[in-house]
């Protein structure tokens, strides 16, 4: 009897002693874990760093002002906010423009940064799932993935293709590329297939009537339409001065 009494209270010790330990554990581990706060600043500095030398059109300034738009828009959408601004900070990654066309680089190269992290799977697929399908690709492209915070990043993403910044960076682009700033004899190509879009150099001009000057009607939040429209109306204004000076008119 006694020794039955023992080998209870023993037992009972050593559970208590063993619940302690996970108890800690659990602890520590919650201790270590980020929070979202940090994770998003620890992302941002590894883009800033990758991004150092980019293409002026699609350096780090573009990211943070995509990231900046991104919160804007998710002001008025019930999103996930951690998603969104992962997803905007990262977008930009590995351009296919600048990986030979590859548009699996980005998604892989943010997947393995967020894994190195700790984010939680569900939330580096998310965001890996924007990532491939935010480009407009000619803008004939089917995506079956969609979510409310690939809405709020794509629109982000587009707003900085309008308006004064979305001029610089176009001609930005163009001059990298070594494209003609304009040309009257080779006219836009519209309704362009993916391939097509991105193989194309034709003059600078061609790409507001060829993708910018779509992408108003075809923001996916209306916040998104709401600030697209300013953005719209300034870059028909300067289209306008910008044939009356080629054609000489006073």
């Amino acid at each position: 009897m006694k020794s039955s009494i023992l080998a209870t209270a023993s037992f009972g010790i050593i559970h208590i002693f063993v619940s302690t330990i996970l108890a800690s554990k659990h602890f520590i581990e919650a201790s270590i874990r980020m929070s979202d706060q940090e994770i998003i600043e620890k992302t941002a500095a590894f883009v800033k760093s990758e991004l150092k030398n980019a293409e002026g059109g699609h350096d780090w300034w573009h990211i943070e002002r995509v990231w900046k738009n991104a919160k804007t828009i998710a002001q008025t959408e019930p999103v996930n906010l951690f998603v969104v601004e992962l997803a905007a900070i990262l977008h930009d990654i590995a351009d296919s423009k600048f990986n030979g066309g590859d548009e699996t680089i980005g998604v892989e190269k943010a997947s393995v940064f967020l894994r190195s992290l700790s984010v939680d799977q569900s939330v580096i697929s998310h965001v890996g799932g924007i990532i491939a399908n935010i480009s407009f690709g000619g803008g004939n492209v089917k995506h079956d993935f969609f979510s409310l915070e690939f809405a709020v990043v794509q629109d982000a993403d587009r707003l900085d293709a309008l308006g004064a910044i979305g001029i610089a960076r176009t001609f930005n682009y163009g001059g990298f590329k070594g494209r003609e700033l304009y040309n009257p004899s080779v006219k836009p190509a519209l309704g362009m297939t993916k391939e097509e879009y991105k193989s194309s150099s034709a003059p600078t001009i061609n790409h507001f009537y060829e993708k910018l000057l779509l992408l108003k009607d075809r923001m996916n939040t209306a916040t998104g339409r709401k600030m697209a429209e300013q953005r719209h109306q300034f870059m028909e204004r300067y289209l306008s001065q910008f044939f009356r000076e080629w054609d000489g008119v006073e």
